[in-house]
C-alpha cells in the first residue's frame, strides 16, 4: 500500500514579544501566520467505510487543528509565562486575549508546542509528518518527524 501525505493550510493572527531579546522583537508586535500541517498514512480500503479511499478526511484534520491550535491563539498575545507581572495584570484587567507560554514564543518553539499537542490527537492510521509555520511572507520554520527519530 502506498503512503500518501495530506497537507492543510491554516491562517491566524497573533502577537508576541520576545523577552530579553536585543532587537525590535522584544516589543509587542503581530504577525499574520500561516501554518501548514502535513500528515502521512495509507488510504482506508473499505467500501463500507465512509472515508474509503482517504488517508483522513480534511474536515476532521481541520477540526483537530482549529480546536487545538488555532482557536486558543488566534488574535491573542503570546508572552512567556514569566513576563512582567504588571504587564500581565494590565492586559488581563483590560480583557485582552493573553496566552502565557512556558517557552519563549518564537516560531521554532511554537512549532514544537504544536507538534506535542497534535501528535496524539490523530487517528491511529495517521502520523504527523511535518509542520511549517510562516511568521512573515519571507520567513518560516519547519518541523519534520524524520528529523527527530
Amino acid at each position: 500500500m502506498s503512503s500518501i501525505r495530506l497537507t492543510r493550510l491554516f491562517t491566524f493572527e497573533a502577537a508576541h514579544a520576545l523577552q530579553n531579546y536585543k532587537g525590535g522583537c522584544r516589543n509587542i508586535h503581530g504577525h499574520s501566520y500561516k501554518l501548514e500541517v502535513t500528515i502521512i498514512g495509507t488510504p482506508i480500503v473499505s467500501e463500507t467505510h465512509p472515508n474509503d479511499g482517504m488517508v483522513m478526511d480534511f474536515k476532521e484534520l481541520k477540526k483537530i487543528v482549529q480546536e487545538t491550535i488555532i482557536e486558543p491563539i488566534d488574535h491573542a498575545l503570546l508572552l512567556r509565562q514569566d513576563a512582567p507581572l504588571e504587564l500581565v495584570e494590565a492586559l488581563r484587567h483590560l480583557s485582552h486575549k493573553l496566552v502565557l507560554t512556558p517557552f519563549q514564543p518564537t516560531c521554532e518553539n511554537m512549532l514544537i508546542d504544536f507538534k506535542q499537542k497534535l501528535r496524539h490527537l490523530l487517528p491511529p492510521q495517521v502520523r504527523l509528518h511535518s509542520l511549517k509555520l510562516w511568521e512573515t511572507e519571507k520567513s518560516f520554520a519547519e518541523w519534520y518527524a524524520s528529523d527527530n527519530l
